[in-house]
């Protein structure tokens, strides 16, 4: 079921509602606090984008396995805009890049139950139809932008959530090294040598050679090295601005 509401602090807050149960989305046109990764908040023009939270309810999943639903999200994403004539590739751990531009972005929150998730509220914004964005952003993007033309957003919304639909349900049926290679050969930069940054600034170069099932990103030093990072161990350093 989707819900459409004209504004809330931040859809992942409002999403946490007993009332609101698997696979429901609430999609809201104002978010007074809307969050996005790394302590960043998101900002969104009224009535051009989507902004909206999904609940899971993965009580199924190891928490050992929960970047499986990253990659489920990440997936149906780009299905999606692919299904637009878009192609995009996953920035790890779940942007959406249309080359090297952001169109999309992804907050997720689990909730846990013992060795288990509980319940996963998912916090996407989608830029639809914005094509004037505020200069501080490093590289933004849009759907309109990449076709030159106007969506109905609703639309999109749908056809997003049926292809979520679809991946969690592959999930579910236990088809995870499927969901696993198709997020691979998806990933941005993949078998590239890029520029990347540690949290003090340092930069290398280095090559992605893939994630682990546990959501670490698998970098190839210059030296031959394969190490391994954590979510906010390493960071990309864009082509025409640095930072994320």
């Amino acid at each position: 079921m989707i819900y459409h509401i004209a504004d809330t602090t931040s859809t992942n807050d409002e999403a946490r509602g007993s009332e609101y149960d698997h696979l429901d989305i609430i999609w809201a046109e104002r978010q007074s606090a809307g969050r996005g990764q790394r302590g960043h908040s998101w900002h969104s023009t009224e009535g051009e984008n989507l902004t909206f939270s999904v609940v899971l309810k993965p009580t199924f999943l190891p928490i050992v396995e929960q970047f499986l639903l990253s990659e489920v999200v990440a997936l149906a994403l780009v299905d999606t805009f692919a299904a637009y004539g878009i192609e995009c590739r996953i920035k790890w751990t779940n942007d959406i890049y249309a080359e090297d531009r952001k169109i999309t972005g992804v907050l997720i929150e689990h909730s846990l139950s013992g060795d288990t998730l509980a319940r996963t509220i998912v916090g996407i914004g989608i830029n639809v139809n914005q094509r004037d964005f505020p200069d501080d952003l490093p590289n933004p993007t849009s759907m309109a932008i990449e076709r030159e033309r106007t969506f109905d957003r609703r639309a999109v919304l749908e056809l997003f959530s049926e292809r979520l639909g679809e991946l969690y349900s592959a999930l579910e049926r236990g088809d995870k090294r499927l969901i696993e290679s198709r997020y691979r050969q998806a990933m941005y930069h993949l078998d590239t040598l890029a520029t990347y940054a540690y949290p003090s600034g340092e930069r290398f170069e280095a090559t992605i050679r893939g994630v682990r099932p546990s959501g670490e990103l698998r970098l190839e030093h210059c030296d031959g090295t394969i190490r391994e990072y954590a979510f906010k161990e390493v960071e990309f350093v864009l082509p025409h601005k640095e930072g994320r």
